[in-house]
């Protein structure tokens, strides 16, 4: 038998399950997707301040932002919202795009 999922992000709540429990997930689930989302975001924007620091060429700024994005990385890791490999993925590219570019000056 085939599983339908459903796209609960916009429902109310009372279109959703009858049951306590079936309400008591909905609104934990809200909760953790706006806790995921800002861990997911603040990795994102030191990951990018990160690589925009590289390729303009400024060796200890690019540096201090490499280490900086490689700490929200762990945290993002650590709360579970990315995988450890995951993880280890962005951290070993990054790593590479900026000794890449300090190498390049």
């Amino acid at each position: 038998m085939r599983r339908r999922f459903v796209n609960i992000r916009f429902q109310p709540e009372e279109k959703l399950g009858t049951k306590r429990h079936a309400k008591k997930r909905y609104r934990q689930s809200l909760k953790r997707r706006e806790r995921n989302r800002a861990v997911r975001s603040t990795t994102r924007t030191a990951i990018k301040r990160a690589v925009v620091a590289a390729e303009a060429g400024a060796k200890e700024e690019a540096s201090d932002a490499y280490r900086r994005a490689q700490r929200a990385i762990d945290v993002a890791a650590r709360k579970g919202v990315l995988h450890k490999r995951a993880a280890a993925r962005k951290k070993s590219r990054l790593a590479r795009r900026v000794n890449k570019a300090a190498a390049s000056e």
